[in-house]
C-alpha cells in the first residue's frame, strides 16, 4: 500500500495558490526521456515543464545544466531530481528561483557529503554489484543490473532498450561534495521506490526524515517515473500546488 507522511512544512504552506514551473533532473544511466510519461501527464495538468540533459561528466557541469534550465523558466520553480540527481539538486536548488525540491528514490547529502558519504552508512543494493567502469573512468551499468536490478518493473523489451541506450556517468561524480544542500532552507517532498535495488529503500526512507520531507513509498523499483508515472506525476502537481509563488526571489 502506498503511504504519504505530511510534515508541518508541507501542511503550513497549504491553501497557496501554487507554482507552474516544473524542472525534472534525471539520474545516472539515464537521459532526459525518462521523465516522458510523466512530462505528458504534467502538461496536462496545466504545468511547464522543462527536462534537463545532464551530461553526467561531473557534479559541477550537471548542476550547471540544471541551472541552464532553470533560468529559462518563467518564475519560480520545483526541481525534481531521481537518484544521482538528488545530489545535484540539493545544490542546484540555492538559485532563487527554486522554491522547492522533490526527490524520487534519489541520494540526498548532508553538508560537504560526496555520493560516497551518503551511502556509506547502508548495505549496497544488489544493482551496485552491477556497475562497470571503463578505462576513461565511465560506469556504466552490465546487462544483468540494468534488466534484473535498475529496470525491473518494465516489460522484457523496453528493458533491453535501456540497456542500450544507457549513458554513462563519470566515477568522479561520486567523490565531488555538494556543499551547501537546499533542503536545509526549503520545503521537500520524497517519493520512496519499496523495491528499489539499485539505491537501498531505507537509505531513502531515512534521508526523506533527515530533511523532513513530505514522503510517499511506492511498491515499486528504481524508476517509478517509468513504471508508476501516474502516481510520480499527481505528487509532483500536488507539491507545486503547496508551494507559494511569493516564496522565492523570482519575479
Amino acid at each position: 500500500m502506498d503511504t504519504i507522511k505530511q510534515p508541518q512544512t508541507a501542511e503550513s504552506q497549504s491553501g497557496s495558490q501554487g507554482i507552474k514551473n516544473v524542472v525534472l533532473v534525471h539520474g545516472a544511466f539515464a537521459d532526459g526521456s525518462s521523465w516522458e510519461k510523466v512530462i505528458r501527464l504534467l502538461l496536462n495538468g496545466g504545468l511547464n515543464v522543462t527536462a534537463v540533459q545532464n551530461p553526467l561528466t561531473s557534479l559541477e557541469d550537471d548542476v550547471a545544466a540544471a541551472k541552464r534550465a532553470i533560468a529559462l523558466m518563467d518564475g519560480p520553480v520545483l526541481l525534481v531530481g531521481h537518484s544521482w540527481a538528488g545530489m545535484v539538486i540539493s545544490e542546484a536548488g540555492n538559485d532563487p528561483k527554486v522554491a522547492g525540491l522533490l526527490y524520487v528514490c534519489a541520494l540526498v547529502p548532508d553538508n560537504d557529503q560526496t555520493v560516497e558519504d551518503v551511502t556509506k552508512p547502508f548495505p549496497p543494493a544488489p544493482g551496485n554489484f552491477e556497475f562497470r567502469q571503463d578505462s576513461s573512468g565511465f560506469l556504466s551499468l552490465s546487462f544483468k543490473g540494468m534488466t534484473e536490478h535498475f529496470a525491473l518493473d518494465l516489460p522484457p523489451e523496453d528493458r533491453k532498450v535501456l540497456f542500450a541506450t544507457q549513458v554513462p556517468w563519470a566515477a568522479i561524480s561520486t567523490t565531488q561534495k555538494v556543499s551547501n544542500p537546499a533542503w536545509k532552507t526549503k520545503p521537500s517532498w520524497y517519493i520512496v521506490g519499496t523495491n528499489d535495488l539499485i539505491i537501498n529503500p531505507e537509505l531513502q526512507r531515512t534521508v526523506a526524515r533527515m530533511i523532513n520531507a513530505t514522503t510517499i513509498e511506492l511498491n515499486s523499483g528504481h524508476i517509478p517515473m517509468v513504471s508508476d508515472p501516474d502516481k510520480v506525476a499527481t505528487f509532483i502537481i500536488r507539491a507545486a500546488e503547496k508551494l507559494s509563488p511569493m516564496s522565492t526571489a523570482a519575479s
